[in-house]
């Protein structure tokens, strides 16, 4: 009896509206990709998925709401690195990410693009190594904010160069790109989507990518580790309900969501903004979020990183 209506309520689910809520305000990528998985969720399974933005505390307060909500499967998170990063970076949170939460499946990973602005006389990143090494403290990078996996992919770089290159936080990619162009800054690790207009109109010099393999929108150019083995950084996005989800409705949501993943023209649409896909089963996206979380630990440890 107890198998007849764990089935009986797997078949029912959704009956009414699913919230999916994420901690970044509206317009980027965070955003995009809720937006764009919450469409294809709604139409999969005849239910509408609702966006809920609740951004502020470097993401703590929309993880916490997710993360206390009733565990029946009509609230669930959109996981982002901040859920990596946050547990070295805060001294205290009221939860803890990885024993509170049911990977539920990954969604989609950007790479980042090491980009430098156009009068730096530098063309590669073996150049760029040599240049701050003759150059110590000379050159500065720029963020979307501390802590941001833009900063940490840079210091994750100075980690395994032993370069000394000097962090600029901003409130937002946008000022910091801006920056970037007019030659305020040197140097940024920025997410490949939002790159890509200003390579493609040459207002910036990309050098390589941040991901283990090359980027299908970037195909010429190399990798961070084909010059620093080891080396790689990306922004990733998946999704994870309150800890106690009925197992049923989680292997449910994994079902749907892999097959939005093998939908050609979807995987088209995501390669077309520089994103790779991350199909798999719940225990693959919990194995990623638990490398992740031990990875970036080491990087702020190192870096001694503290929150603004």
């Amino acid at each position: 009896m107890p198998a007849v209506s764990r089935l009986a309520r797997a078949d029912t689910y959704p009956s009414r509206p699913v919230h999916l809520i994420i901690g970044y305000p509206p317009g980027g990528s965070a955003d995009l990709t809720a937006r764009l998985f919450g469409q294809w969720m709604s139409q999969r399974l005849n239910q509408q998925f609702v966006v809920e933005s609740r951004p502020g505390g470097g993401t703590n307060i929309a993880t916490e709401a997710a993360l206390r909500a009733a565990p029946d499967g009509y609230t669930v998170f959109l996981a982002s690195p901040a859920n990596a990063t946050n547990p070295a970076l805060f001294a205290k949170l009221p939860f803890d990410f990885i024993h509170d939460s049911a990977p539920v499946a990954g969604l989609i990973r950007f790479p980042d693009v090491v980009d430098v602005n156009l009068s730096l006389p530098i063309h590669s990143i073996p150049e760029l190594i040599a240049y701050a090494k003759v150059n110590p403290g000379k050159l500065n990078f720029a963020s979307s904010g501390i802590g941001s996996t833009l900063h940490v992919a840079g210091e994750l770089f100075k980690m395994m160069t032993g370069v000394d290159i000097v962090h600029v936080p901003y409130r937002g990619g946008a000022p910091a790109m801006i920056d970037l162009i007019g030659g305020r800054v040197q140097l940024m690790f920025d997410n490949v989507p939002s790159s890509l207009p200003f390579i493609k109109t040459k207002k910036l010099r990309p050098l390589a990518v941040t991901s283990a393999t090359r980027a299908t929108v970037l195909p010429d150019l190399p990798t961070v580790a084909d010059f620093v083995p080891g080396y790689e950084a990306s922004a990733w996005y998946g999704i994870v309900a309150p800890k106690g989800t009925p197992g049923e409705i989680v292997a449910k949501l994994n079902r749907e969501i892999d097959a939005i993943l093998a939908d050609p023209k979807v995987k088209s649409q995501l390669g077309d903004l520089g994103a790779s896909l991350l199909p798999g089963t719940p225990a693959d996206f919990g194995a990623l979020i638990a490398a992740e979380t031990a990875k970036w630990g080491k990087v702020i440890k190192f870096a001694g990183i503290k929150p603004e």
